[in-house]
């Protein structure tokens, strides 16, 4: 037998899959996507017009015209035609097409969250260690403009825009850009179950609390303080989490 035959007999059977090379549109709805589930842009907000997504890109408007199409297939955006139109982030409401396809997805993914909620009470308190001993001044004035905007937020979705924006400022501090892509993909991924979190002043309070804790440990560059009061807040979300989780349980089983 020849070497090369000994060599093809003794070789492993592997498999990989092809690689999807992602086209201009699809690269440009899998971006706007991010931001909405991350929401940097609201519900009810509007996105920039074509024209400008396509400077922003770097490409032609078919290409951001096609992408729109795709995200508003999703139920993610709208198009609205006048004077005030545009194409704006829908805004799902109860009993809605949206909320119920939101709902089902939780369902589907409950396990996957899980995970994820393990890998957030891991991560995030390790993080908050690391940004005290890291911070700048140009960082914690970051995280201290935000939790002055969230305690003035009019609506929900900006509060939960600016909840986002202090959690990736944490992870900035830390100079790993790592870091900043983990909190990036957790935020991403419990986007669905934490935009069912209450809506209620009590419950405000108390995240803003949270985070002022977890601020002044930072500032104060204590990193114990700081890993304890991420534990605090992560726990809190948690429970928060989990309640919904079991709650939608509970009425798909109706």
């Amino acid at each position: 037998m020849s070497v090369a035959a000994q060599t093809a007999r003794r070789r492993p059977r592997v498999s990989f899959d092809p690689i999807q090379q992602l086209r201009a549109h699809e690269y440009v709805a899998e971006q706007i996507r991010r931001h909405i589930a991350l929401r940097l842009v609201a519900p009810g907000e509007s996105l920039p017009s074509e024209r400008e997504l396509a400077a922003m890109f770097g490409v032609g408007r078919p290409t951001i015209q096609h992408a729109l199409r795709l995200l508003e297939a999703d139920h993610l955006v709208e198009a609205r035609r006048g004077r005030r139109g545009g194409t704006f982030v829908t805004r799902p409401s109860e009993g809605s097409p949206v909320m119920e396809e939101l709902i089902a997805r939780l369902l589907r993914r409950r396990d996957e969250l899980e995970e994820l909620l393990v890998y957030r009470r891991a991560v995030e308190p390790a993080i908050a260690r690391l940004a005290a001993r890291m911070r700048t001044e140009a960082d914690l004035e970051a995280m201290r403009d935000t939790i002055a905007k969230m305690v003035e937020a009019l609506t929900e979705p900006d509060y939960m825009r600016l909840d986002t924006e202090f959690h990736l400022a944490v992870a900035r501090a830390t100079r790993n850009r790592h870091l900043t892509h983990a909190i990036e993909e957790i935020r991403t991924q419990l986007n669905d179950a934490l935009s069912l979190l209450p809506e209620s002043e009590t419950w405000h309070r108390r995240i803003s609390g949270e985070h002022e804790a977890i601020f002044d440990a930072i500032e104060a560059g204590d990193p114990d303080a700081a890993g304890a009061a991420a534990e605090l807040h992560v726990a809190s979300s948690d429970k928060g989490v989990r309640a919904v989780l079991a709650a939608i349980g509970r009425r798909r089983v109706r």
